[in-house]
């Protein structure tokens, strides 16, 4: 990075959010950012509907399809103009409090160690969302799976969710819902795999950014604010599906060694916990139509 300021970009990956999008898009350029590429992966004109009249301040790509997530990021990316230093990676349904961006940069500069950072995520309530994680061992993964959808403060869950910090001052992972990226380190890292289409693929990154010797790290004082969930809820049952083959594609590429002849138990444990977690979906969908 050079000694004057860093050029930062932006990638927002839309999926049909509605207004949340604009709301997203004006707070990333009400903090400084000018270079925002937006990807519309919902249906054909969505996201220019959206922004309104914010669309001719971004560029909208427009892949033709659903790529999902991950993929969507890695088109976004592509856009942004080679001086772009910083990448801010975003849901649509952020909004960025006033000096994040400037707090994710300058946790960078102080941090050359690190490639990724991510801020503090709140949620509509005000309440922090547990977005900075320890890896899972295969202990607490199993734990977590089985027991988070009846008692989610179990001991695993709690372990799961905690963050730690690592020897060179930094974390394990930290929420794909919103992050800043080093453009070298992302190309570096050849971007998110695609191969997740929905979840996981922040933990991925940021476990090949680990293995790559690109740390991983979190500037506190930059708050953003996550309305969580508004693209999933059309949708619960592909994005149940699509979460737990993420988190088994996850266990298969990170497990080593001995360790990955548990990898058929990890299979059944995710498929219990999907069927679990399809059928509390569909009660309380019932319950919400019955008006309770």
């Amino acid at each position: 990075m050079t000694g004057a300021s860093p050029r930062v970009g932006a990638v927002v990956v839309d999926y049909n959010v509605g207004p949340p999008l604009k709301e997203a898009v004006l707070s990333l350029l009400d903090d400084g950012i000018t270079d925002l590429v937006v990807v519309e992966n919902g249906a054909p004109g969505s996201t220019a509907a959206a922004l309104g009249e914010l669309a001719e301040q971004v560029l909208i790509v427009a892949p033709g399809e659903n790529v999902g997530f991950g993929a969507g990021v890695n088109r976004g990316v592509a856009e942004l103009d080679g001086d772009v230093e910083l990448v801010v990676v975003s849901n649509p349904d952020v909004r960025v409090h006033r000096g994040a961006i400037m707090g994710l940069t300058d946790a960078l500069v102080a941090h050359p160690e690190w490639g990724i950072a991510g801020p503090t995520i709140v949620g509509t309530n005000g309440a922090v969302y547990p977005s900075v994680r320890r890896f899972p061992s295969p202990l607490d993964a199993v734990g977590h799976a089985l027991l988070g959808l009846i008692t989610p403060e179990n001991r695993f869950s709690r372990r799961y969710r905690s963050s730690g910090t690592r020897p060179d001052g930094g974390v394990d992972w930290v929420s794909g819902a919103f992050f800043v990226i080093r453009h070298g380190a992302f190309e570096q890292l050849g971007g998110f795999d695609e191969a997740y289409f929905m979840f996981a693929e922040d933990i991925d990154l940021c476990w090949r950014a680990h293995k790559a010797g690109v740390g991983v790290g979190v500037a506190p004082t930059a708050i953003v604010t996550h309305t969580e969930g508004v693209a999933r809820r059309a949708h619960p049952y592909k994005m149940l599906v699509a979460h737990h083959r993420s988190a088994l594609r996850f266990a298969n590429v990170s497990t080593t060694g001995v360790a990955r002849a548990a990898l058929p138990v990890a299979a059944l444990v995710l498929g219990v916990r999907l069927i679990g977690a399809v059928m509390m979906a569909s009660f309380r969908r019932v319950l919400g139509s019955m008006g309770r």
